[in-house]
Formats: structure tokens, sequence, C-alpha cells
């Protein structure tokens, strides 16, 4: 019966790193690591004892000033440096400019070292072959003047540029101490380039604030002439000002409002009484009887006359009094209203003089602070440029030197060791790397967990590589050998075929592949010479009439075959052949111009393994390879239990995940997978030598 298993992914959740599978890997790959790991250290010891250029590295200790020392108490133009991260970063930066550099350049003539400028040594021979492929391609140089311009120029900076790189400025952690390395071929020209560097930065220190104090001064000096003549303008404005006016004290116009508040009083007491006036005439003007005129005059005579106007003497001095009375409101209300008039006139005079005098005087007052404001803004300017000026000759820099350089002795560069080590440890990375990438593009078998976990089928035997000989010579060897762990294998084979089914022991069982040469030939014969071995009757039948390579096995010559036995043409008594030396009957195939497929599919054939099956204990059918022809799932349809050989590191997982299922969609009868040509050597470099006595726990059973 079939033994089928659960089949499992091969490759699990990629986010899951099996780490001793990895580290069986890299044991496994370990003499791969180990090559590549020697020839990476042979190749980093080439280059550090032969190639590399011996450098020398000279180191210059500058120190940034703690604290300011002036001279004279001035305010200094350009003011000390701090002394946070930022500063010390700074100055970092500055002794690696490329400005400073280019100075160091010009003033070493760093153009003509052939260490820094590489133009001058001799040209590579990939330069050469450049300059010929321009030549053949016609390509002209550009014009003289332009090379020789550009090139000067390209020239200079590719020095800057490597110059840049053998300069190293390191700051001692929590100090303001700085170390100035600069390497080079030559230990004495790494020390005077070196010294020559932070000189060069002290003197630009230095250089700096002189500028920017002669910039200072410059610019003071326009300044102040400016301020000067700003000056007396504003002061002669106020001057002209103060000629042209009434020019009165803030007293004395404290005064005139105090006269106007007492004009403006008197002309609105005046205006009440006007007021008042006018009243009383309007009062009179509309008073028609005598009682109305009494009542508005609140004449005492007029009241007393009141009863008596029916006399005509009395109602004529009524009337005259009351005339007199009239007249003597009007003359009030004109005297009222002159007095008005010329209050009012003199007020707006007055008001108008006032007015004036405070405007002068608020605008004198303006004009005199401009003036004054002018005058200090002068005074200011004309002191911070004598202070400029007496700090032109008393800059001090803001560094400077706690130890100039040294001649080294011994080079820096290379450092061998480290060399050695960076290479080892590179040979070693790109070695495991090349074993892990072998073994992750590996598409073929190498231990029977991994073929039970891909097809879901048991694995019923694990063969290993017999030593090479012709194929006469395998039966011997089994022969030979009968201790040997392949010998055992085979054993084991025919033990778990014949377990497959304790109940119905199978009787005709197919070998068959997916494709050529996986040793299904080899595994059918052994197969049969053990179960011979055993008593039994034993017909080996080659299915295969296509390749038809049995014969080769044996020292017999086949008479005729098993397509003569099913054409009628021989008997099936006649074709057998008996191999003595196994105790197994063959049936060998013979060559036919029909087609094996229909020779299979036909009732004969059925025929034929059914009068087999009455003669014969078991039925070894060696069949073709299933993924080439169709022959073996037809003869699956006939058999009792299938083989299916696997080559050990060879046949591609796809391959037999697809030959398998070519077998299941006929449901034929696989009851389990050999790994066959097993390498006991390779499986213990893979890490698998622990079955069927290929690895330490085999010795003192079987031999090699």
């Amino acid at each position: 019966m079939r033994d089928r298993l659960q089949a499992t992914p091969v490759v699990g959740d990629s986010s899951v790193i099996d780490l001793r599978a990895m580290l069986h890997t890299l044991w496994r790959g370990r003499y791969i690591i180990l090559a590549i790991t020697t020839v990476a250290v042979l190749l980093g010891g080439y280059y550090a004892y032969a190639v590399a250029t011996p450098l020398y590295r000279s180191e210059v200790v500058v120190m940034l000033n703690s604290r300011d020392q002036q001279v004279v108490n001035l305010d200094s133009v350009v003011g000390g440096l701090g002394r946070d991260s930022s500063v010390v970063n700074t100055e970092v930066e500055v002794l690696r400019s490329r400005d400073l550099l280019g100075k160091l350049v010009d003033q070493q003539d760093l153009i003509s070292d052939p260490e820094f400028n590489g133009a001058l040594n001799p040209p590579s021979a990939l330069a050469q072959a450049k300059a010929s492929v321009q030549s053949l391609l016609g390509m002209a140089p550009p014009p003289a003047g332009e090379a020789t311009e550009n090139g000067n120029q390209l020239t200079r900076q590719s020095v800057i540029d490597a110059l840049r790189g053998a300069v190293s400025v390191r700051n001692v952690p929590d100090s303001l101490v700085f170390q100035v390395t600069v390497e080079a071929e030559d230990p004495r020209k790494a020390t005077r380039l070196a010294d020559a560097l932070v000189e060069m930065y002290i003197d630009n220190q230095l250089e700096v604030k002189f500028e920017a104090t002669e910039q200072a001064a410059s610019w003071l000096s326009e300044r102040v002439s400016e301020l000067q003549t700003e000056l007396e303008a504003a002061e002669t404005r106020a001057q002209e000002f103060s000629t042209g006016i009434d020019l009165i004290s803030p007293a004395d116009l404290e005064g005139a409002e105090r006269q106007l508040k007492d004009l403006r009083d008197r002309t609105a007491d005046t205006q009440l009484r006007l007021d008042a006036a006018q009243a009383r005439q309007a009062a009179l003007a509309a008073a028609r009887t005598p009682q109305e005129q009494a009542d508005a005059t609140r004449d005492a005579r007029l009241e007393a006359m009141l009863d008596d106007l029916g006399q005509a003497d009395v109602a004529t001095r009524f009337e005259l009094r009351f005339d007199a009375l009239v007249q003597q409101a009007n003359q009030e209300v004109a005297r009222l209203e002159n007095q008005v008039r010329v209050l009012s006139g003199s007020l707006s005079d007055f008001e108008a003089r006032v007015q004036q005098q405070n405007t002068d005087l608020i605008t004198l007052q303006q004009l005199t602070r401009e003036a004054e404001a002018s005058r200090l803004l002068y005074e200011h300017f004309l002191a911070r440029l004598k202070e400029t000026s007496a700090q032109q000759g008393i800059q001090q820099a803001d560094s400077r030197v706690l130890s100039h350089a040294v001649i080294p002795v011994i080079p820096s560069e290379p450092r061998k060791s480290r060399i050695l080590m960076l290479y080892g440890v590179l040979g070693l990375m790109a070695g495991a790397a090349l074993v892990l990438f072998r073994e992750a593009i590996s598409d073929s078998f190498r231990d029977a967990q991994l073929l039970e976990a891909t097809t879901g089928y048991a694995v019923v035997g694990e063969i290993p590589r017999i030593p090479p000989r012709k194929r006469k010579g395998v039966l011997n060897y089994f022969a030979e050998h009968p201790t040997s762990a392949a010998a055992e294998a085979v054993r084991n084979l025919r033990t778990s075929v014949l377990l497959s089914n304790i109940d119905n022991p199978p009787q005709v069982i197919m070998v068959s592949s997916s494709i050529p040469g996986e040793g299904k030939t080899t595994v059918s014969l052994s197969l049969a010479h053990n179960l011979a071995a055993m008593g039994r009757r034993v017909l080996l039948i080659e299915g295969d009439v296509r390749r038809r390579v049995m014969s080769n096995y044996f020292d017999v010559t086949p008479r005729g075959g098993m397509i003569s036995v099913l054409t009628g043409q021989q008997g099936f008594s006649e074709t057998v052949v008996h191999d003595p030396g196994g105790g197994i009957d063959v049936l060998f195939g013979d060559e036919t111009k029909a087609n094996a497929a229909d020779i299979f599919a036909s009732t004969r054939f059925a025929d034929l393994i059914a009068e087999v099956r009455q003669q014969y204990d078991h039925i070894i059918i060696d069949t073709p390879p299933v993924m080439v022809v169709p022959d073996a799932r037809i003869i699956a349809q006939h058999v009792d239990a299938g083989i299916f050989v696997v080559r050990w590191d060879s046949t591609p997982r796809k391959l037999v995940s697809e030959a398998l299922g070519m077998f299941e969609s006929v449901n034929a009868q696989i009851s389990g997978l050999v790994l066959n040509n097993i390498d006991q050597r390779g499986m213990k470099r893979y890490g698998y030598g622990y079955g069927y006595g290929y690895g330490a726990y085999g010795r003192g059973y079987y031999t090699s």
C-alpha cells in the first residue's frame, strides 16, 4: 500500500531564520570558507608587505587660548573664540578647509610633488589604453591655452584633495586641544607639512583680525566724517531758528498762558451778561399791555401807576417811563456787545501769539535735541575710531602651538596586522556568503528528511554510491562486499518494501525515476538479487525497452525478449534468462517498431503479468523514467508496489514533484522513495551522516 506522509513546506516563514541549520551549512562548507579565507589572507599579506607604500605620520598639538590677554583695556574689533563645541568643531573644519590647504599647496609647491600630484607619475596601462582609443577615434584634445588653464586648475584641485586626504584633525575630548596630523611617504616631508599647516593656520587667524580691524578703522573714519557733517548741520539749524523767532523762555510762556486763561474768563463773563441783557431787551419788545410792560421791566414806579392809568397824565407818565426803560436796556445791550467784540478780538490775537510761541519753543527744543544726539553719536564713533587705530598693532592669535611636529621613525601605514585581520575577516565573510549562497540556490535533495518533507512520501531506502566500476561489476560488488553499507542499505530497502503491507506483501514491484541516470536499474538489480538471497523466486523484467541497457550488467546474451513473448514470436520459457550468480530470472527487453506504451497497455502484457505471478514470488519491473515517456504510468496499473528513485544531490526538486504528480494522476501505487547514489563523504560534509550507518554510528557494523 502507499506510504503517504503529510507534506510539509520546504521553505518556512521567511522571517524565521533557522540558526542551527545555518551553522550546519557553514560547518559543511568549512573547507571552502577556509580556502577562501587563506587566499584572502595571502592577498592581504602580499598587499601589506609588497604593494602598500609606507606612510609616516607627524603630529602637531595646538590649543585654543582659554582666555584673552589684553595689552590695553580696549574692546577688540574681532572678539576671541568661544569655548563651546560648535566653535571647536568650526576650528577643526578651518584647519581642513580647501582655502587653507590651497595656500599650503602653493607655499610648499606640492603641485610638483608626485606623491600629491598623480599626473607626474608614469601613466597607468588603463590611461595609456584610453589615450590610444581616443587617438584612434580621432578625438582631438582641447585648444592648448584652454587645456593649460583648465588643466592647471584641475591639477591644483586634485592636489588639494590629495593633501586633504593626508591631513587629519582630532579634538581631544573635553579640551581645547587639537591634534593636527599629516601623512606622507617621507617622514621629513610629513613633519614639514604639519608644522607649515599649523603656522599658516595661526597666521591666518592674525590676518583675519588685521583685515577686520583695518576694515573697521576705514569704515569708522568715513562714519566719523559723516557724523561730523551731520552735527554741524544740526547745530546750524538750531542756531538759525533761534535767531529768527521771538525767543521766550518756558517760564514766560507759562505766564502768558495764565493771562490767556484770565482773558478767556472775562470774555465768557461778558458774554453771559450780554445774553441776559438781550433776553431783557427781547422781553420789553414783546410786551404790549401796560401789565405786560410793568412785568417785563419789573419797575416799581410802573407797577404803582397801573391802578391810575385811567387818568390822562398818569398814562402819559407810564408811557414815558416805559420808553425810558426800553432805551436804557438798548444802551446796555449795545455796550455789552461792544465789550464782547473787543474782548473776543483780543483773545484771538493773544491765543495766536501764545500758540506761535509754543510751537517755536517746541521746534527749538527738537532742533537742540537733534544737535545733542548728533554730538553724542559723533563723540562715540570718534572714541571707537581711536580705540580701533590703537589695536592695529597689538593683535594676538586665538591659538598657540603646544607641541611641534617630530620626525617619525616608524611608518604608521600600512598596519600589517590590521590588514591581515581585515582581509581574513573579509575572506571569512566571502566564504560564508558563498557557502550560504550555494545552499540557497541548491535545488536537489541531500537528506531523507527534506525529501519526505517536500514530497509527502516516506523514504524507504538510502543507498550509498558504489565505487566506480563497469555495469557488470556492480553485482559483483554486492557479492564481494556483503557487509558493506551499500549492501545493508539494499537489505533495509527490501525490508521496508516487504513490510509496507504486512497482510499482503507486494509481489509485483515497479522501480522508476523521474529522468534517466537516477540509478533505478541498479536499484532494481540489487533488490532482485537481495530477494533471491532469501530463497525467493524472483523475476526481473526490463520494462525500459527503449534503451535496453540491462544486458550490460550480465555475462549472458539475451535470447529474444519481452516484446517477442508479447507478440507470440517466442515463448516465455524460451526467452527468460537465468542468472546463476544472483539466482534470478531475467526477462530482457528487445527492439520493436511498435509504440512501447501501446504494448504495455495491451491485454497481452496484463496476461503476462498474471502468468508470472503464478510462477514467481516477486517480479521486479525496471520501468522507463516517468518524465520522459508514459510507459511507467501504464505499467504502474499492474503492480502491487512502486519504488521511486531519486539521485542524491542531483535530481531537481521540481522534477521529483512533477514525476510523483504524474503517478498520482493515474492512482499509481508508490510505496516509497529511494535516495540513491549517496556520496558518504559528501554526506559528512553536508552534515547528514546519521542514517543507515553513514556516520559515526555505523562504525563496527559495516565495512566501507
